[in-house]
């Protein structure tokens, strides 16, 4: 199967991180081309846990044929197993596996001081191959991929079996407990059936931890589940786990920055985490502490260290929660204000443009109808002239034919020497003047018209 399909089987049988962060394990692989070094995680630094010491036993094989399938995704050119030295048999049994698949120059077991806390992943790596994972820098950036026994197995699982991740290896110990051991145990049991199982001791037990006695956690309900991350479940005793004494004050003798594997300064850390002034803890890498304790083991003042980290670790999520979230909120304010005025531009846009088509509708229309008046204005002039034109002609052409009239009706008259001879003189010339007259107008008309048309 192509590394693409595995990644996806993977992701699918629901696979995390089993050392204790609880990281999905799928997400690590996002960018396989960039892995070189495989670390495989074998360390068990606090006292209690034996759970990858007896998968590592008992069943080594099956761990080799993870790690494979692990190397294959990522194409690995090196792969790293780290194991304490105070863990013979388990060294044993993964060398034993290692050369019984061939894979001497591939896969190389390597021992470590059983120091804590050795087992935290910058620190392995840091031992392992000599790079120190630098500040809110993750391995991969380095090219490295960490990965815990068990989480390996359970890869091998799910890719050669198709069993998903449904149950892990946990250590049930404590003064408590009548029958301690490693037991494989399904994921959302609750922790009273547990106690049970073990036969234990209710009376006896004053505290129940869940994780090793260093970085685990106080359960105040035994009906919580177990979960993927659930390496140990330690029922202790008052006289295992007795009343820690009252905090003092900090005298500043500095052990706690002597023992811290991850460089930090716990002692500012602690004023500035009770202070609330979480932002210069932040500065001072607060997010580096891995919360292993040794500070508040060291502790002559019995100043609760850790839960201070914890809680400025917690406040420091949730403010960069809220400041993630008021920022989408001022995002998407000015986003929708940006989208108000930029619609507002566009209607003022489309406003204008209407206004414009409008004028110009306007404009034409007006044009329209001054071509249209100008046309009526210059059939009306033309169908005056036309008028005034027929009324000169008709006029010229009535006066002149009674004028004509007149002096046929004279000419006969004057052969007949009629009596009325000096009347028809003077009609005749009233009757000249007339044509005359209306000659002379319709040759002024053709004149005018003949000049305009020009």
């Amino acid at each position: 199967a192509c590394p693409n399909l595995l990644i996806e089987k993977i992701k699918d049988a629901g696979i995390a991180g089993l050392g204790g962060a609880g990281f999905p394990t799928h997400a690590k692989y996002r960018n396989p081309n960039k892995i070189s070094q495989l670390i495989i995680n074998g360390v068990e630094c606090e006292p209690y846990i034996t759970a990858d010491d007896r998968l590592m036993r008992e069943r080594a094989v099956e761990l080799i044929q993870g790690v494979q399938i692990l190397a294959y995704i990522l194409s690995a050119k090196e792969i790293l197993i780290g194991i304490e030295d105070n863990k013979p048999e388990a060294i044993s049994a993964i060398e034993h596996a290692i050369h019984a698949a061939q894979l001497n120059e591939l896969i190389h077991c390597r021992t470590l001081p059983t120091r804590y806390p050795s087992g935290g992943e910058k620190q392995i790596i840091q031992v392992l191959t000599g790079k120190e994972v630098p500040s809110g820098k993750i391995p991969a950036e380095l090219g490295i991929s960490c990965q815990n026994i068990g989480t390996v197995y359970a890869v091998k699982r799910a890719i050669f079996n198709g069993e998903p991740l449904i149950s892990r290896i946990t250590t049930l110990t404590g003064q408590a407990i009548e029958h301690p051991g490693n037991y494989e145990v399904l994921i959302g049991t609750p922790i009273d059936d547990l106690l049970e199982f073990t036969n234990a001791n209710r009376v006896a037990l004053s505290r129940l931890v869940m994780g090793g006695p260093m970085m685990g956690y106080t359960l105040h309900n035994l009906m919580i589940p177990i979960v993927k991350s659930s390496n140990c479940i330690i029922a202790g005793t008052l006289d295992e786990f007795p009343e820690p004494p009252p905090e003092q004050s900090c005298i500043r003798c500095g052990e706690c920055a002597n023992v811290c594997p991850a460089s930090l300064l716990p002692q500012q850390l602690y004023w500035f985490a009770r202070a609330q002034e979480y932002e210069k803890a932040n500065e001072y890498q607060i997010m580096d502490c891995i919360e292993c304790g040794a500070c508040a083991y060291v502790c002559p003042s019995h100043i609760p260290l850790v839960q201070y980290y914890r809680s400025a670790k917690g406040a420091l999520k949730q403010h960069t929660k809220d400041h993630l979230k008021s920022d989408r909120a001022r995002k998407r304010f000015e986003f929708r204000k940006e989208r108000l005025n930029r619609e507002k531009l566009e209607k003022e846009q489309k406003r204008k443009e209407r206004a414009r088509k409008a004028a110009a509708t306007q404009k034409a229309k007006q044009s329209i109808d001054a071509s249209l008046e100008k046309k009526i204005s210059t059939k009306t002039d033309l169908g005056n002239t036309q008028v005034e034109q027929k009324r000169l002609q008709t006029q010229m052409a009535t006066t002149q034919r009674l004028y004509r009239e007149a002096a046929k009706a004279l000419a006969h008259a004057e052969k007949t020497d009629a009596e009325n001879l000096s009347e028809l003189k003077e009609k005749l010339t009233q009757l000249k003047l007339k044509a005359d007259t209306a000659k002379e107008n319709w040759e002024r008309f053709q004149q005018k018209t003949k000049v305009e048309s020009e």
